[in-house]
């Protein structure tokens, strides 16, 4: 009889205890780690840099009581900032070589994990070549032979990019697409613009002025043969890395050159297709590559206001220098629209290092573009094989991809921090999207970013580059949630008002 009163007593005291907690008071094991929900108010995407967690999905319940702890992030919408557009890679000759080696299954699934909004990360943004890259398979552009009548899409669009294109599209049809060439038609190249002389080498050189008109018509072609091929391009930028003249394939464009074949050339060529298509400056490194005549590239093309008018705004790469550049730019032209278009990761930064990779890109390419602006956050080659390919000679040979597949099977596939970085936001940021304030909690390691979404719900995307768990609140006014955020991580949440 004593025994049974015992025991009695013991339940009672566990029972008590447990309806004297709050149901999200607590959400983690001993060890600071989020046991896996299965139901709730608040969808979250959790991956640790150790991929203790790999972007695992949970969802938790609103808090059943005002919980204004000293964590609690506060979301403010009435302070508003940029539109966001998208979040990608860039698919290029060598991603959809490796793509196609996969056998379908296997690629429809790797695809459908990285781009469908039902059933995978939701990837909303690629970026593709105009002609070749340096991450071609050969070094082409769409006229090769004088004359721009003799404008056709070649075998590397034909064979690999547009069937990839076609599969991505069937499962994300809304995908935005951005068109940056690297280099335009040898024929169409001179050594410098004093004496003109014709320039056969794919890498550097420069524009001949004489054919900005038929380089435009090149842009509107290209943009109008995919079209028929079922691909809208959405926007372009006139060259990439225009003041890189060492790649594989690759021009030199000045500021002066840029502004003047803008606003006399693919600006009126472009508004006279009806091709809604943006334009976008620029595309290369945050200081300018250290050029003192270039610096302010961009704000000095839209000091002319003619060539104003056709540019959408500007692309920016991180190779060099720091993104407040980008806080610069939108400071002088705050009408102007910001994208972050290219970043890499490989040998020289220990770009398969998960647990030094996720946290260094979030902060500096996810996070750190986003909150300064960028509407857009694309970074570069989406698949390379674990042999660093393919590649050319000229071009990176020590680049990763933000996925890596064994060429032994074309079946193994390593996630790198780049694919991540960009699935925390696309999973949970959608196009059209606005960044919106916040107030309240703060600290040294924890970088975030708050978004209202069209379709009446918030997201947050949360880094928490500490030693440390935190059990972090966060509030839309009106409902409240606590999660303990695991050491080293990256939280993505998303909830209806």
């Amino acid at each position: 009889m004593k025994l049974k009163l015992i025991l009695l007593l013991s339940y009672l005291l566990v029972t008590l205890t447990s309806c004297g907690k709050d149901k999200n008071e607590d959400n983690s094991t001993d060890n600071g780690t989020p046991p896996i929900d299965t139901k709730g108010d608040v969808t979250l995407y959790v991956t640790t840099n150790t991929r203790s967690l790999d972007f695992v999905k949970q969802q938790i319940s609103f808090n059943e009581k005002a919980n204004m702890s000293p964590t609690t992030i506060t979301l403010n919408p009435s302070k508003r900032f940029q539109q966001m557009d998208g979040f990608g890679a860039a698919i290029t000759g060598s991603t959809c070589f490796n793509l196609l080696r996969m056998n379908q299954a296997d690629r429809t699934k790797f695809l459908k994990d990285t781009f469908s909004t039902s059933e995978g990360m939701g990837y909303s943004y690629i970026r593709i070549s105009i002609g070749c890259s340096d991450f071609s398979l050969s070094e082409y552009t769409c006229c090769d032979t004088p004359g721009i009548e003799n404008f056709a899409l070649q075998n590397e669009e034909n064979k690999y990019i547009i069937p990839i294109l076609k599969e991505i599209l069937a499962i994300n049809p809304n995908i935005k697409i951005l068109g940056s060439p690297w280099t335009p038609p040898r024929w169409m190249k001179v050594n410098n613009l004093t004496d003109l002389q014709p320039f056969n080498s794919w890498t550097s050189g420069h524009l001949n002025p004489i054919y900005y008109q038929d380089y435009a018509t090149y842009f509107v072609k290209w943009i109008k043969a995919m079209k028929d091929n079922g691909i809208t391009v959405n926007a372009v930028t006139p060259q990439n890395e225009p003041l890189n003249r060492g790649n594989s394939a690759s021009l030199f464009m000045g500021w002066d050159e840029q502004r003047d074949f803008v606003k006399t050339a693919l600006g009126p060529k472009l508004e006279e297709s009806g091709l809604n298509v943006k334009i976008y400056l620029f595309d290369h490194n945050y200081n300018y590559d250290n050029m003192s005549d270039q610096k302010d590239y961009v704000t000095k093309i839209y000091d002319d206001h003619q060539a104003a008018s056709y540019a959408a705004g500007a692309a920016f790469h991180n190779y060099g220098g720091n993104r407040s550049e980008l806080n610069n730019v939108h400071d002088k032209y705050p009408d102007k629209e910001l994208i972050f278009t290219e970043t890499s990761i490989g040998t020289w930064n220990e770009g398969r290092n998960l647990s030094v990779k996720l946290m260094e890109d979030m902060e500096e390419v996810a996070l750190g573009t986003v909150n300064n602006w960028c509407r857009a956050v694309i970074v570069w080659n989406l698949m390379l094989d674990n042999d660093l390919g393919p590649n050319r000679d000229g071009g990176c040979q020590t680049c990763y991809g933000a996925v890596d597949i064994e060429r032994s099977d074309y079946k193994t596939i390593t996630r790198n921090s780049h694919y991540y970085i960009i699935g925390h936001l696309s999973s949970v940021v959608k196009p059209g999207s606005t960044r919106i304030g916040t107030s309240g909690y703060t600290a040294t390691g924890l970088t975030y970013s708050a978004f209202e979404n069209i379709d009446g719900t918030y997201a947050l995307v949360l880094m928490n580059n500490t030693n440390e768990a935190k059990k972090i609140t966060i509030s839309d006014g009106t409902n409240s949630f606590t999660y303990n955020v695991p050491v080293k991580s990256v939280v993505s949440y998303l909830w209806k008002k």
